[in-house]
């Protein structure tokens, strides 16, 4: 099989790396656009024919999640039909986009998933180094005050998004440390650089859901080590809490209640079509006009109308769905970190299905990628990783 060679899984690993890192350290978005249609799109379509029969244990293994990723992605493509997009070609394209970059998961995961945990941990390393840069840049180079909220670098310059990508980072390198004493030297110094961009992000829709998200972890991991880090995440959430009061108090609700409120009155013009695919539409609340939502299933829902997110809530329970059957691994532990962080991070800010790989994708498309690696857990072929738990 042409996908499982060494080269080509080379070529696949490259391809999570950089999706994972470059969002951060690739000089330009228009170059790290480039690099995932080199090593993510491009593998993908090469090595697509070869693993027909990997795909057909992808839809055998979880029914329910290729349909309702497939029933999504045609609902959105239909939509385009009425949308008032410029350009629906474009639009298209990027469905397509999330197609192959769905089918890649279980591409790279055939060879084991305790290596695809590595490739994580290696991505987790280099926000790290993204994380230290920037907070080196923005208070030392741009001389900003402490008080200023950091804006990262590359990709990750917006304080909420940029915020988004490295709690999703936080989680998953909490659920998989590695095992190598040297290893978790570097993982440690990233974790503490992942923590203090969080924080100066003042990102307080991030914080919650990192919070919540560690604080529940032995309810799924049930082991001493989770219990430590709910211990120290409460501790280091009330001196956090005490020490920068004034600063998350100051920003009130930031309009949240009122946006949503306006969302809901703008689903209710067109509540079963919705505005189509990649419509453009400013929500106006307390005299100022936003961008979007600031809540993925309201952006859906004005944009793909209520069967659109009923289509995208689907899929979220699906992939809740796989990740419960595999709670046992420590693959499966993981995801669940991180599919409750992504389910708590939808609600305050992200609203990008569709467009093309920015931050948003960290807690959109990217647990339900790694929810298909699955399919490797509970397919049964000979010489594939089943439950691989080691990292």
């Amino acid at each position: 099989m042409m996908y499982a060679r060494r080269w080509a899984q080379t070529w696949l690993a490259t391809g999570l790396l950089w999706f994972l890192v470059a969002i951060a350290l690739a000089p330009s978005n228009k170059l790290y656009q480039q690099g995932l249609v080199l090593f993510l799109w491009l593998p993908t379509l090469v090595l697509l024919w070869s693993a027909r029969g990997a795909l057909v244990d992808l839809w055998r293994a979880q029914r329910a999640l290729c349909l309702s990723v497939f029933l999504l992605l045609l609902w959105s493509a239909v939509s385009l039909s009425w949308a008032s997009a410029e350009d629906a070609g474009r639009e298209f394209k990027r469905l397509l986009y999330v197609a192959f970059f769905l089918l890649f998961f279980p591409l790279l995961a055939s060879a084991s998933l305790s290596r695809l945990i590595q490739l994580l941990q290696w991505g987790g390393i280099g926000l790290g180094v993204a994380a230290l840069v920037s907070i080196v840049q923005f208070y030392g180079v741009q001389g900003h005050p402490w008080v200023a909220r950091l804006s990262g670098i590359g990709e990750i310059s917006h304080p909420i998004l940029g915020a988004y990508v490295m709690g999703a980072a936080i989680v998953w390198m909490l659920h998989w440390p590695p095992q190598q004493r040297w290893f978790q030297v570097l993982w440690a110094l990233s974790l503490l650089c992942l923590g203090a961009f969080l924080v100066l992000c003042q990102s307080r829709g991030a914080a919650l859901a990192v919070l919540i998200s560690l604080v529940a972890m032995p309810l799924w991991c049930r082991d001493r080590r989770s219990c430590v880090i709910a211990g120290a995440t409460v501790v280091a959430a009330i001196l956090g809490f005490v020490t920068m009061y004034s600063l998350i108090m100051s920003r009130g609700s930031s309009y949240r209640p009122e946006i949503f409120e306006v969302s809901l009155q703008m689903i209710a013009l067109h509540p079963w079509t919705g505005l189509g695919l990649g419509a453009f539409y400013r929500v106006l609340a307390v005299g100022q006009q936003f961008d979007h939502t600031h809540n993925m299933f309201t952006h859906i829902a004005i944009e793909l109308g209520i069967p659109g997110m009923l289509l995208w809530l689907g899929v979220w329970l699906c992939v809740l769905r796989e990740i419960w059957r595999a709670r046992s691994t420590d693959f499966g532990k993981g995801l669940i970190g991180l599919w409750l962080f992504s389910t708590l991070a939808m609600q305050f800010d992200a609203a990008s299905l569709t467009d093309t790989p920015r931050a948003e994708w960290f807690i959109s498309w990217l647990p339900v990628g790694l929810a298909m690696a699955l399919v490797w857990v509970h397919a049964r072929r000979p010489g594939c990783d089943k439950i691989s738990g080691s990292n």
